[in-house]
This record gives structure tokens, C-alpha cells and sequence, in this order.
């Protein structure tokens, strides 16, 4: 007896947006493995690049270097050939004066200087005795004799020594030439390398913005997004994503926006923030379908020229929240993240930190804004350096105003 079986299926009520859900977050798990694949291989391509400028602008300061000695050779051997001939020029003078000395001392030795020397030879039957006539004579003309011969080899190894300088100074010309085009040469390299080490660069921060928008989309069609319960809990969750320290998170809060609690008195007319700035800050408003005329944000600082916009409990303008923007996402799973919520505000402020290196541990030598000098400051006090700008006032007040308040995290 031949049947056939019915298979029926039933799907249960939301059984279907479910595995279209979990279709949809296969292809973007799908999508964000290919990008990390690829982001992977655009680092170490930028690593390499990066060595390759490194051994560049080594070459390049060597090469530099050598031509700089040559040319200081070239310049010395340059002088020791002027001092040479100058030398040369004395003795010849020398010469000339020694012999018009002779000439004239034999004149006035026998004639008193009236009658000339030719004269007085052709009237000597016997010059050689004429000499010997007069002792004093013989042995003054004897000795200039040799001081002129003592003059004319001097000249003539002044002027050897003259002619090897210049042979000198033709290979110092010959090799400083050589270096001047490998010089060309190398700058053209760094500029050709520097240019593809910024296209790299590009190239990585598309491929980040995209993976940082696609988890974010994951976090959001999953489910995952995190809202915090209080200041606390938006601490504890930031350090979780970021690495940050509880305690540094904690002190930089509490310099910022005394932990979320003053995020600014003033409209976006009264911070007189920049027409660059007015435009962004219209964009998020408009995203987050807020009224942008109404939103506080920072008023412009008393103490120090600057305007005010700065959003939030992380205290972000509105340039730099978008920089931040998908990276914020990716970690809270809200998209698209809010400077004014609480979560999104305090990991932000860690996502900036933590890419300054403030998840670090130990120090880094940086220059000092203060006396210019090299100084070793820990990560930490480098991050909050540029999170507040690059000054005196952020080393010696800043910072360390942070690192003491970092201490109160435990009586939170």
C-alpha cells in the first residue's frame, strides 16, 4: 500500500523577520571579515611604506650630511689655495726686491750710486775680480745670492704645493656633484613615497569608517546597543570598549563637564562657534531630528581666546564628533550616536583618548610647550594634552589636575 507524506511547516508569529535578521547579519559578518582582511593587508602595506620613508629620510640626512662636509673641505681647500698664491705673490716680490737691492748696493759700493750697473761691468776688465776686490762686497752679494735661490725654491714649492690643492679641490667638486644627485634624487623619492604613504592613509580610514559603520549596523539589527545607567556604568563601559583607565576616564570627566552634569549654557549664536562648525552641527541636529536652535553647547572661554560649541559630557566640537562618529556607533550600537546621550558622550571622550595612546602604559617623550626641551611625560598626560590642545597651561594645569582627580574614581 503505496502513501505520501505532507511535510507542512509552521512558522511561529516574528519566526520570519527573525531569519531575515539572521541573514542579514551573516552578510555583514560576511562583509566585516572581508574589510578586516583587506584593512590588514592596507596596514602592513602603510607599515612598509613607512619603513621605506624612515630609511629615505635616513639616506636623505646622511647624504645631506656629506655634502655639507664636502663643501666645508671644498671652502677650506679654497682658502689654502688663495693663502698659497698670496704666498707666491710675497715671494715674488721678494724676489724682486731682493735683486734691486744688490744691484743697487754694488752701485753704491763703487760708483756711490752714479754711475749704473752696466756701466760698471763693462768697465771692469775682470768682473769676478771686480768682486773680489772687496771682501765685503763679495760676501753681502753671496749671501743674497742665497737668499734668492732660498726665495725661488720656496716659490716653487709653494706653487707645486698649489697645483696638488687644486687637484684636491677638483675631486671635492667632482664628489660634491655625485652627492647633490643622489640628494635630487632621494628628495624625489620621499615626496613620490610621502604621497603614496597619504594615499594609504586615505585608503585605511575608508576601509575603518566602513567597518566601523557596519558593526554598527550589526549592534543595531541585533539588538546589541548599550544604554548606560549612570555616569558609572558609561565609565566602566567606555573602559571596557577602549582599554582607557576607569580613573583617567573618571578625572577627565570631571575637568570636562563635572561627569556629564555641565555641558554647556549657550545657543549656537551665543558660542560663536565657526560657520565651518555651524554646518556640522546642523547635520547631527538634523539626524537626530533635534531643533538645532535649541540644543546647548559650550559658551566661548573667559580666560583665553576661542569660541565655544563644545557638545556633550565629552565636551566634542562638532567636527570632531564626526570624525568619532561611526567609531562611537560601532561601540554603543546606537546609530546615529547622540553627543548629549550619556553613553555615546563618554565613549567618545575614550575612543579619542585611547587613539592618542592613553590606553598605554609608561611614558613617551614628547617636546615640551613650556621650554621647547625633550621631556618624558606619561601616556595619559599626552592624551590629555591634545584632547584639551597643545599648551603650557595643558601640561602643567590640565593634565595634572586630571591624574590627581583620577584618585575619587573609587569613592564613585
Amino acid at each position: 500500500m503505496g502513501g505520501m507524506f505532507l511535510a507542512l511547516v509552521f512558522v511561529m508569529p516574528g519566526q520570519h523577520a527573525f531569519v531575515l535578521a539572521q541573514e542579514s547579519a551573516d552578510e555583514i559578518e560576511s562583509d566585516i571579515s572581508k574589510l578586516e582582511k583587506k584593512l590588514k593587508k592596507e596596514t602592513q602595506e602603510l607599515d612598509a611604506l613607512k619603513q621605506d620613508l624612515n630609511q629615505i629620510d635616513s639616506s636623505l640626512t646622511s647624504t645631506q650630511q656629506l655634502i655639507q662636509r664636502t663643501q666645508n673641505l671644498l671652502n677650506q681647500t679654497e682658502q689654502t689655495i688663495g693663502q698659497k698664491e698670496r704666498e707666491i705673490a710675497n715671494l715674488e716680490q721678494q724676489l724682486v726686491l731682493e735683486r734691486h737691492v744688490l744691484s743697487g748696493l754694488i752701485q753704491e759700493m763703487y760708483f756711490n750710486g752714479s754711475i749704473p750697473l752696466p756701466e760698471v761691468i763693462l768697465s771692469s776688465n775682470d768682473f769676478l775680480g771686480l768682486f773680489q776686490e772687496n771682501d765685503s762686497l763679495f760676501s753681502t752679494q753671496e749671501k743674497m745670492q742665497g737668499v734668492i735661490q732660498d726665495i725661488s725654491e720656496m716659490r716653487a714649492k709653494i706653487t707645486d704645493e698649489k697645483i696638488s690643492l687644486e687637484d684636491v679641490k677638483k675631486d671635492h667638486e667632482t664628489l660634491l656633484q655625485i652627492k647633490s644627485r643622489q640628494k635630487q634624487v632621494l628628495v624625489a623619492e620621499k615626496i613620490e613615497t610621502e604621497d603614496d604613504l597619504e594615499d594609504q592613509q586615505a585608503t585605511i580610514a575608508e576601509l575603518q569608517s566602513k567597518l566601523q559603520e557596519l558593526k554598527g549596523d550589526l549592534n543595531k539589527l541585533l539588538g546589541k546597543s548599550y544604554d548606560a545607567k549612570n555616569i558609572k556604568d558609561a565609565i566602566q563601559f567606555a573602559a571596557s570598549k577602549t582599554g582607557i583607565r576607569e580613573g583617567f576616564l573618571f578625572g577627565m570627566l570631571s575637568v570636562e563637564s563635572r561627569l556629564g552634569a555641565s555641558v554647556g549654557g549657550c545657543d549656537y549664536k551665543q558660542s560663536k562657534m565657526s560657520a565651518y562648525r555651524l554646518g556640522i552641527f546642523k547635520e547631527i541636529a538634523n539626524e537626530l531630528d533635534y531643533d538645532y536652535k535649541k540644543l546647548k553647547v559650550s559658551c566661548p572661554p573667559k580666560s583665553y581666546k576661542g569660541t565655544g560649541g563644545a557638545m556633550g559630557a565629552a565636551q566634542f566640537m562638532a567636527d570632531t564628533w564626526k570624525g568619532y562618529k561611526s567609531t562611537i556607533a560601532s561601540r554603543t550600537g546606537h546609530n546615529p550616536p547622540d553627543p548629549w546621550n550619556l553613553t555615546d558622550g563618554v565613549v567618545a571622550m575614550a575612543s579619542k583618548l585611547a587613539n592618542d595612546g592613553g590606553a598605554k602604559g609608561g611614558n613617551t617623550t614628547i617636546k615640551s610647550p613650556c621650554t621647547g626641551k625633550k621631556v618624558s611625560v606619561k601616556w595619559e598626560t599626552y592624551a590629555s594634552m591634545r584632547y584639551l590642545g597643545w599648551s603650557c597651561f595643558a601640561l602643567n594645569n590640565y593634565a595634572k589636575t586630571i591624574q590627581s582627580l583620577s584618585g575619587n574614581y573609587k569613592n564613585l
